[in-house]
């Protein structure tokens, strides 16, 4: 459905796009990931026709944006960070002027606003002042704005930013159900919410590409080790670390630092496909330790996030 090819934004000298290609198909939902200022925002106005790439082409369905730019913004619904709004007035009389901009006739016009404010969890409040809503609250009002004409694609910017934990969750749940009918490309740095929402991450460092996969699949791929953590009592750090590397599938042995507790706290890099706590916990039971803690763990997205973007 959306096909991005060699595209590149340059800002004067600075380049804040550099050469990414990417498809995504219809219905999926894609999370762009990436640090402050890695290109997510540029990426998602070029997407929208909103700036002219540098280099590069997009393609939505059989239109280019260089050449087919209305028939492109017809097909989109978009949902910048800051959601523009006229907070002078009430919720119900902004979705009814969004709908007469966006021409929809008097006799539909009524049931879309209901729809979407049933949707977007309007209906309590459409007769409030806009200036006079929470962030999250402005933000549905946002989300509505975005999606009265329906739309085939949704491009939402950084839709949770600002909001508490209660409200993230409630737009969480809102962009899943959208999700369902519509294909939706989400900016985010957040990134329990690209794993709670999103069924594909990109993720994008100093305006390139370094990851683009199914989110589960992501999580698997990257180097699939896995981690033991231990916390043991009447051990000292250089004999476990002797008595543990002996172990086969255990690659390295690692300190976790000091806490408050005076037990030491390792974590065992362990090799991809194996399973060693059986013996682990055998090469603990040979000796005077005192188990505290044993659990195992796999790279989080958070993990791998990190790993994909330090700044070396």
């Amino acid at each position: 459905m959306i096909h991005v090819k060699d595209l590149t934004k340059f800002y004067h000298s600075f380049c804040a796009v550099n050469h990414i290609s990417f498809d995504i198909a219809g219905g999926e939902i894609v999370g762009l990931l990436g640090p402050n200022g890695a290109g997510k925002t540029t990426t998602l106005r070029m997407l929208t026709g909103y700036l002219s790439p540098t280099e590069g082409s997009i393609r939505i369905k059989d239109y280019s944006i260089d050449e087919d730019s209305l028939p492109i913004k017809q097909m989109l619904g978009y949902l910048p960070e800051s959601a523009p709004l006229y907070h002078d007035m009430l919720v119900y009389d902004y979705l009814e002027y969004v709908a007469r901009i966006r021409k929809i006739d008097g006799s539909s016009r009524q049931s879309r606003i209901e729809e979407l404010g049933e949707l977007c969890g309007l209906r309590q409040i459409m007769h409030k002042p806009i200036g006079e809503l929470s962030r999250g609250l402005k933000q549905r009002v946002g989300l509505a704005h975005a999606m009265m004409s329906d739309p085939e694609i949704l491009i939402l910017d950084e839709p949770t930013s600002g909001l508490d934990p209660n409200q993230i969750v409630e737009i969480r749940e809102i962009i899943r159900r959208i999700g369902k009918e519509k294909t939706v490309i989400v900016s985010t740095h957040i990134l329990s919410e690209a794993e709670a929402t999103c069924d594909r991450i990109i993720i994008i460092h100093q305006g390139k590409i370094v990851a683009d996969d199914r989110t589960r699949a992501l999580k698997q791929s990257a180097g699939g080790k896995h981690f033991v953590m231990l916390s043991l009592e009447k051990a000292d750090l250089q004999s476990a670390k002797a008595h543990l590397s002996d172990i086969p599938a255990v690659l390295a042995v690692e300190s976790c630092g000091e806490q408050d507790d005076g037990a030491l706290h390792l974590r065992l890099i362990c090799e991809p496909g194996t399973d060693a706590r059986r013996d682990i916990y055998r090469a603990i039971r040979e000796t005077d330790w005192e188990l505290l803690e044993f659990r195992r763990e796999t790279k989080t997205l958070e993990t791998i996030f990190r790993e994909l973007t330090k700044e070396n």
